[in-house]
């Protein structure tokens, strides 16, 4: 079979023995910010997809336990600031009372 293959069916099912999807003669302009796309390209992006995916979960999970930390952070030092403006009003009150 000399005829090229389509993405659904192509001519070899190693990807690595494909022909690049995209020709060299191209209709942009030199020096373009596209770079040309190869398998090689397309193979890595595909697996680095696959990872990110597989990943996706755990990101989740760490961001909720980040979000859950923060949330605490946050309640703990609102606590401890209510507890340093009581203390001080205690001293003083405390100190007005020796004083009087």
């Amino acid at each position: 079979m000399t005829s090229p293959g389509t993405i659904d069916l192509p001519r070899a099912h190693d990807p690595m023995k494909q022909e690049p999807t995209m020709h060299h003669a191209s209709t942009e302009p030199s020096g373009s910010a596209l770079p040309a796309r190869t398998t090689s390209g397309a193979i890595t992006s595909r697996q680095n997809r696959n990872l990110e995916m597989q990943l996706i979960p755990e990101v989740l999970a760490r961001a909720h336990m980040h979000e859950g930390r923060a949330v605490r952070l946050a309640a703990a030092r609102r606590v401890q600031r209510r507890a340093e403006r009581a203390s001080l009003r205690a001293r003083r009150a405390l100190a007005m009372a020796v004083m009087h």
